[in-house]
């Protein structure tokens, strides 16, 4: 048996936003949300699950919007790729829904509140060691919280969930495990069977319930996330070569800028500020060239006036 991704947006839509989904969503954020407490006991999804659109790919984010337990709206999205913005996107998308619930000649009483829960499957706060993060309006010295039941940023980190299946003991652990796993299991393990709506999402999973057009739209999904991530990956290894070719010519430069300024105050006597200044401004084989024309010098005159005739840094 095998199953897709459930980190991919045409899987993640098809477990957690299609019309057969309701029970699984509200254990999946019962669980992320709320520490596995049923603190959110109905909910309405509002945006049904659609087939994506495979031509003209633009992102690699989804949303899930559902309206839950206390008129809350939650808006789900799973990332793949650390694009850059991204932290400024998920607040973007997060107060857009939050100001997009007043019409015109509506009064603020109407807001409730927006719950952003973002998974990603890279690392974006390194220096926390947490897998799921929440973040509130709070003051800055005294840490008083600001409307702390209008607005909430939840972030969970994939990569920073390292338990294996025998260690997994709350329905959190459960649901995050089948997230980042899930492509890679052969069976539906009995530690996670046993919750039916990680069941019903195993179901929903399988790659035997899809069609020949489903099959078809995630293995191109699948290719284009591989081919965006080599993209990445070459950029950052060109730069990183660029980088050390580029760091090891100024370091070859700073060298012997040090030791020609060196070698001039020894037979010269201390430089000005200036005229050390025009010194660094030279190129590397400007340098050169004054290494060996200082060996002619015998004032700072001579020194002036070899930087006057050679006054064309590069």
């Amino acid at each position: 048996m095998n199953f897709i991704n459930p980190k991919t947006d045409f899987a993640f839509k098809k477990i957690f936003g299609s019309t057969d989904s309701k029970d699984i969503l509200i254990s999946f954020l019962n669980a992320l949300l709320y520490e596995a407490q049923p603190v959110i006991e109905d909910l309405e999804i509002i945006d049904p699950y659609l087939a994506p659109n495979i031509k003209g790919i633009k992102d690699t984010y989804l949303d899930v919007k559902a309206k839950i337990t206390g008129d809350k709206t939650v808006i789900i999205e799973m990332q793949v790729l650390n694009v850059e913005y991204f932290q400024q996107r998920v607040l973007y998308n997060a107060t857009k829904t939050y100001s997009m619930q007043l019409s015109t000649g509506s009064g603020y009483s109407k807001l409730n509140p927006v719950i952003a829960l973002t998974i990603t499957d890279f690392k974006m706060f390194e220096n926390m060691d947490t897998v799921i993060s929440h973040f509130t309006f709070k003051e800055k010295t005294f840490l008083v919280d600001y409307l702390a039941d209008q607005f909430e940023l939840v972030f969970v980190e994939l990569p920073k969930f390292n338990k294996e299946l025998d260690e997994l003991e709350t329905l959190t652990d459960k649901w995050i495990y089948f997230m980042k796993t899930a492509q890679a299991l052969q069976s539906v393990p009995e530690e996670l069977g046993n919750v039916q709506e990680l069941k019903q999402a195993f179901n929903i999973a399988s790659t035997a319930n899809l069609n020949a057009q489903e099959l078809d739209d995630l293995d191109k999904r699948e290719m284009w996330i591989q081919d965006q991530r080599g993209s990445i990956s070459l950029a950052t290894k060109i730069a990183l070569a660029e980088g050390i070719e580029q760091g090891i010519e100024q370091g070859i430069k700073q060298g012997k800028l040090r030791l020609i300024v060196r070698l001039l105050e020894r037979s010269l006597g201390a430089l000005s500020s200036d005229t050390e200044t025009r010194i660094a401004q030279l190129s590397t084989e400007q340098l050169e060239s004054l290494g060996e024309a200082l060996l002619d010098f015998t004032t700072l005159s001579d020194l002036t006036t070899w930087l006057q005739a050679h006054n064309n840094p590069q």
